[in-house]
């Protein structure tokens, strides 16, 4: 069992040892390079000010240390990246020439969740410290975020998360716009989330991780993780993470003594109640979002209720052990990628929104303490509570695995009217390869057509979502016009294409309410005026006459509405506007050359 070593942190620096597999040597160095949580005996957590202050002393004391802005924030600081390699550059292309691994390290999303933070700091010290640990840098370059979500982090107190146990004060987990940054990849509202995908493409991480508190269940795990679901990695990087990967790093943790689990997404109460699931992380998440550039990604998740001393120990211990094996494992790791991604380039056929399957269940031998109820001290109904003079150890049914509920083919390329600037913005972030259009045309385009979607009654970040979309396509000819944007999809971005701009995935453009527009008419119809003209129709049109009276005779509730009898007419009419429902986004088949600038 790991030790609480943060509470003789003194004593040991006496010895010039540090307690969580810190660096040794004089006692004058360590002191000079401890971190505020060191100084606090892990009771406290960097600030954001004090964090960055840290590197940029770092960088000016060792060469394999650089810190950089990497773009604008809600707030107006910028975002800023440091780097630590082997010191002959900073710069990702020159690095990855030299056989370099990336892994790129996002702490403070949540700044209320601050274990990465603190983490990172003293990582970053160590790699350049310790001589057991230069090493790694020979094939390694590890990029770390230092605060991501600045506006949150300087929203700082002692309040806002009801159920963690530390550290003294911490950030907030809504940004200076209130938006929750890991929600944000996708739809990008926040200036950080575009800063960040211009980094993230800049670095073309091999290994993302993506550091957090829990919330939820309470078991003896002080860790908990969240690898990206091998149901949405192609097969060669899926193999990889399944059998390299995660066997190392479990074996890692047991190796340091920190109890981990998969993370615990239940489906009752408690974790025995039903059993947990695989979390899903839709590309909204952080991690689903990189996995859509065949990034293997991981989501930390120390456990709220465990001293924060243990906390940023047990994410220190893990974010070390992704940086050994990715060292050791340079070679294969970048063959996985390399092989993933030419996976990605030649696949056709695009899941695109997923569910749990809950007819394919496994068991995990899971560490927990008894759920129990005692009456409320303040309702006086039953109230749950985790008897921890009761643990257990119980094979409980899991859930891991994903069943897809909707797929697409890809087309040849998609166009995009330059009336969707924002839309253009976000995938030039996300390094999508675009073209113009030279001069006007009509295109023969596959359209699609939102035939239903359900929005959420509140807003959820930001937007009103929409739920439940379901499309037909057509063929038709479309004018487009000089300037109107060509994304071809035969690029490295391609998944990222399709599960922005098909309109059925889980977190399209169309969900996230960047086309609303097409959602409301902008002309209808005087009942009074166009009744005549709807006789007119039935008597001259048998297949539309045949039609009406068919509905008529399945849908009591329409044959007694004359309003929905009449729309129906107008719907069939030469006056229905054909751009209502409309996706504007075309898919085009085409063999023969688009007139491009």
């Amino acid at each position: 069992m790991f030790m609480s070593k943060l509470a003789t942190l003194v004593c040991l620096l006496l010895l010039g040892e540090w307690g969580i597999g810190l660096p040794t040597g004089s006692v004058a160095l360590a002191q000079t390079w401890q971190t505020p949580f060191e100084r606090s005996q892990g009771q406290a957590s960097a600030t954001y000010a004090e964090a960055i202050a840290y590197y940029q002393r770092l960088a000016e004391a060792y060469p394999e240390v650089h810190i950089e802005e990497a773009g604008p924030t809600d707030i107006g600081r910028p975002l800023h990246a440091v780097v630590v390699s082997d010191g002959t550059s900073s710069n990702p292309a020159d690095l990855r020439r030299a056989g370099n691994r990336i892994l790129l390290i996002l702490n403070g999303i949540h700044p209320g969740e601050p274990c990465g933070i603190d983490a990172s700091m003293m990582l970053a010290r160590d790699l350049v410290q310790q001589a057991e640990l230069q090493p790694l840098l020979q094939r390694l370059a590890v990029v770390i975020v230092p605060v991501y979500n600045i506006g949150g982090a300087l929203n700082r107190g002692d309040w806002a998360r009801t159920n963690q146990v530390g550290p003294v004060a911490y950030g907030f987990r809504g940004n200076a716009r209130n938006l929750d940054l890991n929600r944000d990849f996708i739809k990008a509202d926040s200036r950080n989330a575009r800063s960040f995908a211009r980094l993230f493409h800049r670095w073309q991480p091999d290994l993302f991780i993506d550091t957090h508190t829990t919330n939820g269940a309470d078991y003896p795990a002080v860790l908990t993780y969240i690898y990206t679901h091998p149901d949405k990695l192609p097969p060669a990087l899926a193999t990889y993470q399944q059998e390299r990967l995660i066997p190392h790093m479990s074996a890692h943790m047991a190796e340091a003594g920190i109890p981990i689990s998969p993370y615990v997404n239940v489906f009752g109460r408690t974790p025995d109640d039903g059993g947990m699931a695989a979390f899903l992380d839709l590309p909204r998440y952080a991690s689903g979002y990189a996995a859509l550039f065949q990034t293997l990604s991981v989501i930390t998740e120390a456990h709220m209720l465990k001293p924060f001393s243990e906390r940023v120990e047990a994410t220190y211990h893990f974010l070390l052990g992704v940086a050994q094996h990715m060292n050791a494992n340079h070679e294969a790791l970048a063959a996985a990628i390399a092989a993933g991604k030419a996976e990605v380039r030649a696949t056709e056929r695009f899941a695109i929104h997923w569910e749990t399957d809950r007819e394919r269940v496994d068991s995990l031998l899971f560490h927990g303490y008894e759920g129990r109820y005692r009456p409320s001290a303040v309702t006086g109904q039953p109230r749950l509570y985790y008897d921890h003079s009761a643990p257990y150890q119980r094979n409980i049914p899991y859930y891991p695995y994903l069943k897809e509920t909707t797929h697409s083919t890809r087309p040849v390329a998609y166009l995009i009217p330059q009336a969707y600037p924002e839309l253009v913005e976000r995938l030039q972030a996300n390094a999508i390869q675009l073209r113009r259009l030279s001069q006007d045309t009509v295109l023969t385009v596959e359209v699609s057509y939102i035939d239903a979607w359900e929005s959420r009654s509140r807003p959820y970040e930001g937007h009103f979502f929409h739920d439940k979309v379901t499309v037909r396509r057509d063929t038709q000819a479309i004018a487009c016009y000089q300037g109107d944007w060509v994304a071809y999809t035969d690029q490295s971005g391609v998944a990222f294409l399709m599960h922005v701009l098909e309109p059925e995935a889980a977190d399209s453009y169309f969900r996230w309410n960047f086309f609303d527009g097409i959602l409301m008419r902008k002309e209808y119809y005087s009942a009074y005026v166009f009744e005549d003209e709807a006789a007119e129709m039935l008597a001259e049109d048998p297949v539309l006459r045949a039609a009406f009276a068919a509905e008529k005779a399945r849908d009591s509730a329409f044959a007694a509405s004359p309003w929905r009898q009449l729309t129906y007419l107008y719907e069939h009419s030469r006056h229905s506007e054909p751009t209502y429902t409309r996706y504007p986004v075309y898919r085009w088949w085409g063999s023969t050359a688009l007139p491009l600038e």
